[in-house]
């Protein structure tokens, strides 16, 4: 077949039903929709089973998270190319023919496309989904992924704003990072600079929902696990030879994750997130790369990398630290 489109799903019988519909009533339908009911407790499994249609595939696991349940069906998809949903979003009607022909015709390994956010009845576009940073010269041709050097890390990295192809996934053994939230961030830079063909659609294909459940609209115990996955992001580029081509971008990304999340997080997760963070810096440390963490930060990341060493506590660092939300390097 065509495409597998890979849906998770935990706990969204709001949702569930327009997501499976939005695949189901696609233009295009040769395809396999793979849902993952990822130990759902609410009255999500029941709606899915309403649905009877030979192109589902039903997974029911006990509850892993969405790396886990988006591995799990990596490893029985079919399709020649892999498409992501959320449970709480939905494609356009031609997403899957428009993205199918576009990596087709071109034998890429990634194409990208626009992604459209909805809430409470309203359609909006902001830069970040609309590709805005990738300049005109990349529309309508095939790059290699290095050619977005100077940019890379203002690229989105959700996995449901593109298609990839399966044979190259699994030549490279892509993966997701399980038992964190923010997988799709070393998934992306993992796939993206793995890649030798990549295209862009400049077309919205896909409409992701915001509502108070999301991911990343509540700043609460989820971004725990930004330090955890900027560490895993570190590993990716250093065992894959590219920490020095993009050292000074990555350390900037890898210190502002985690720094915007002590900023938003609710107050009693504030002592919980600025420990992780000192034992990854005290980590960082003691490795060969501390001393370019010193050279290479900005004054603004460079002084909350400091002072989260040489605080014992989170009070202690917030009198120390006068927080600056400027995103300068």
């Amino acid at each position: 077949m065509k495409i597998s489109v890979i849906l998770p799903v935990y706990n969204a019988e709001e949702y569930i039903e327009k997501a499976i519909r939005s695949v189901l009533n696609q233009t295009l339908d040769d395809f396999e929709l793979i849902v993952v009911n990822d130990g759902s407790t609410d009255n999500t499994l029941n709606i899915i089973n309403e649905f009877k249609d030979s192109r589902i595939k039903l997974i029911s696991q006990k509850n892993c998270g969405p790396g886990a349940s988006r591995n799990r069906a990596l490893e029985i998809c079919e399709g020649e190319y892999v498409m992501f949903l959320d449970s709480d979003d939905w494609f356009c009607q031609d997403a899957l023919k428009m993205a199918y022909e576009e990596a087709k015709s071109n034998m890429t390994d990634i194409t990208i496309f626009q992604i459209i956010k909805y809430y409470n009845g309203e359609y909006s576009q902001n830069s970040w989904f609309n590709l805005d940073n990738f300049p005109k010269q990349f529309e309508n041709r095939i790059f290699n992924p290095h050619e977005c050097r100077d940019f890379l890390f203002d690229i989105s990295v959700s996995a449901s704003q593109k298609i990839f192809k399966r044979q190259f996934l699994n030549k490279i053994n892509a993966r997701f990072p399980e038992g964190i939230y923010f997988e799709d961030m070393p998934f992306f830079f993992y796939t993206f600079l793995k890649a030798e063909r990549v295209s862009i659609i400049k077309k919205h294909l896909y409409v992701r929902q915001k509502h108070s459940g999301s991911i990343t609209e509540s700043v609460d115990s989820k971004f725990l696990d930004t330090v955890e996955a900027g560490q895993i992001l570190m590993d990716i580029f250093i065992k894959n030879g590219w920490y020095d081509m993009y050292l000074f971008d990555l350390l900037a990304f890898k210190i502002n994750g985690p720094r915007y999340a002590l900023m938003g997080i609710e107050e009693k997760y504030k002592e919980k997130l600025f420990l992780l963070i000192k034992k990854d810096y005290e980590q960082i440390k003691s490795s060969q790369y501390y001393q370019d963490y010193i050279d290479n930060l900005g004054p603004v990341k460079r002084k909350f990398f400091t002072d989260v060493l040489g605080s014992d506590d989170y009070e202690e660092f917030r009198t120390l630290n006068q927080t600056n939300s400027s995103p300068a390097k």
